[in-house]
Order: structure tokens, then sequence, then C-alpha cells
């Protein structure tokens, strides 16, 4: 199911630190930073911290910018982003400034700490989640029940690692202060545990007053039927390549992307690429990759468009040179329509011989666009 967008933001002292272990919050961030700040919570449908960082800072996540308020009610918005925490408890302070400040307010909990709130009072929408908090379901019931489409995670550190552990972070923005804080009691944004193995694509650097901001996003493939946010990464891109084909009256324009299990690019294509007019995305794509390359087997294929199952121009189709390369994970966008080739199942061969095929239809609208004239 689609999910918000997660953008991790934290800043961090130069040997790691969120805060140091004193009784007063560490100011890590500068002026120009926290305005930085206060412009990405105004382009955010939703703030999230965790139940530590509320009861030890009681932040009231507000767009502090009286013109960056005013543009997001004039584009239909309210005047600051939804404001959501998570507890397995319910122990929070039902008195804390988070709950009495700014707009709508969601509470994610157990099914015993919800009750424990609801004696409590607090002033927030109380969402049991079963036992135990699940993050995927609390994603998942952000975006489909309140709308949520860009969420932004404000801490603390086990609420950051658990979301990168569970591969559901799209984007991490990370700004590191001159300081040095040296406590071995400090807290630190990530704990240990598994991440993705392979290194993560940094987006952007810059000075932002005294500090420096770093963003990142994950690499690394999914390996099963659920996506992760590097599947949706990939995938983008060979919607944005389907749409640098050279047009066509008879064929699909259709972007593929093959990328190995650590998230390093093997190669990219797109339809009739290099002046060939019959080549597909996928057959191009596998065609700059050594056949012997033994990357290939944990690798995963992104197509626009299902790659096809049958066709005319070519002794294979897309499905059986994926196969024949040794992939098992293919994730496209969008089915093959009947235009040109009733009945086409290229995932139906996939799958048949054991390839993992996944769907995201919310890139559907991309896939088609440079083919609408073809669907009409």
């Amino acid at each position: 199911m689609p999910l918000p967008h997660v953008l991790l933001s934290a800043a961090v002292s130069l040997d790691g630190c969120l805060d140091d272990a004193g009784p007063d919050r560490l100011l890590l961030s500068s002026p120009a930073d926290f305005d930085r700040v206060d412009e990405v919570r105004a382009s955010v449908d939703a703030i999230l911290v965790g139940a530590g960082t509320l009861r030890a800072d009681d932040p009231r996540l507000l767009v502090a910018s009286a013109e960056r308020r005013a543009a997001r009610v004039a584009s239909g918005r309210p005047e600051h982003p939804l404001k959501v925490t998570v507890t397995a408890s319910g122990d929070l302070d039902p008195g804390a400034r988070f709950w009495h400040t700014g707009g709508e307010k969601i509470v994610y909990t157990s099914d015993e700490g919800a009750r424990r709130l609801r004696r409590a009072g607090v002033a927030a929408d109380v969402v049991p989640l079963g036992a135990e908090p699940d993050w995927r379901r609390l994603l998942e019931h952000l975006h489909d029940v309140r709308g949520v489409r860009r969420l932004m995670v404000e801490g603390g550190g086990t609420v950051h690692t658990q979301l990168l552990q569970r591969r559901l972070v799209d984007e991490i923005q990370l700004v590191v202060a001159p300081l040095l804080v040296g406590d071995p009691r400090a807290p630190r944004m990530f704990g240990p545990g598994a991440y993705q193995s392979g290194r993560l694509r940094l987006l952007e650097t810059r000075a932002v007053g005294d500090v420096v901001l770093m963003r990142y996003e994950p690499t690394e493939p999914g390996t099963g039927a659920d996506a992760v946010p590097a599947d949706r990464h990939w995938l983008r891109i060979a919607c944005e390549l389907a749409a640098q084909c050279p047009p066509s009256r008879t064929a699909f324009s259709v972007g593929a992307v093959v990328v190995a299990a650590d998230g390093t690019e093997l190669a990219r294509a797109h339809s009739r690429e290099g002046g060939d007019p019959v080549v597909h995305a996928e057959e191009a794509a596998l065609a700059k990759i050594d056949p012997a390359d033994p990357r290939l087997p944990g690798a995963t294929v992104y197509s626009s468009l299902e790659p096809c199952a049958r066709r005319a121009s070519r002794p294979r189709p897309c499905a059986r040179l994926i196969l024949d390369a040794g992939v098992r994970r293919v994730v496209t966008a969008w089915r093959e329509p009947d235009t040109f080739v009733p009945g086409a199942d290229g995932a139906g061969l996939l799958a048949g011989e054991g390839a993992q095929v996944v769907e995201l239809p919310e890139f559907a609208d991309a896939a088609q666009a440079p083919n609408r004239h073809l669907l009409q």
C-alpha cells in the first residue's frame, strides 16, 4: 500500500550526539538552520516525534513564520501540520504543550496505551495499533485515513533507528554542528542494529550558517513483496527514462533500471535507445551488463511497464531475458494493456518461474504519460 514520504530530520554534534547528558537541551542548530527547519515544517503534512522526545522536550512543533502559515492556509491546508506521536505505554502528560498548541494531534499506541490515554483525557485522536505500535500500520493509517503524503520525523534517536532499520525512510536531512559532546551517556541519532548494506546516496550538502546540512536517500532495493523507499526511487527513475523515448505509434515508451542488491546501479535504458526502433528498455539495460556479473541473481529490475511476455521483433521477450539473466525480482508501475498484445501477462510468466513481481500503481500515471496517444 502507498505510504507517506518519510523524512528524518536531526541535528548532531561532530561526534554524532543529538544532545548532551545535562538537564537542559543542547542547541545544535544555528539561527539560519532553525529557519530552514521551519521552512521544511511548512512544506509537510505532518510532524512526528516519539514519546521520549515529547516527555523530555515537550515540543510545540509549530510553523513559526507567519508568512509560511499564511501560504499554507492560502493553499487550502491547515495553518500548522498535523502533530503525531507514538507511545507503547500511553504514559504521557495530558498537560504538555504538545497537545494544547497548533492544530490537530494524533497519538498512535497499543491497545492498553489507548485505554490509559483516554482515561487521562489527552486532547488528541487516539489510535490503537494492537499489542504494540506497528510502524507500517501507522504509516498506512496516516496516508489512507489522514491524507498525509509527506511526514517529517524530528526524533528522537529510538524513532529514527526503528524507522531506518524497518526500511521506511525516504530521506534523511542531517545537520552537523561544530560542537563536540564527548559524553558516552549522550543520546545518538542511530542505535546499533541491522541497516541497509549499501551506501546511501548524497542528494545535497550546503552550509547553513555555521552548520552543514547533508541530505541522503536509501538506495538498497527491497527483497520481497513489500516495497521499500529505494524501490520507489528507482521506479521513479524508470518512469523518467520512459519520457525520454523517441515517440512511436506502434510501441510503448518504457524505461528500465537494473540495480544490485547493495543499491549499486548496474544499467539503465529506455525503449528505442540508440536508434534501434524495436529494442525494449529491459532488453537494452540487460545488454549493458556482463551476463557473468555475479550481482545479477540478487538484482532488481525496475520497469515502468510490465515486462513483455510475447513479442514479434525479437526471439525472446523481456520477461524471458530477465529470467535467463538470473534476476528474480521485478518492480513495475503498470500492467501492459491489450493495445498490441492481447492477454499480455509478463508478470505471470515471471511469477510462474519463481520471480517476485511488485507493482506500485501510484506510479502508473507517470508510466502512462508518454503513452497517452496509444491509450485513447
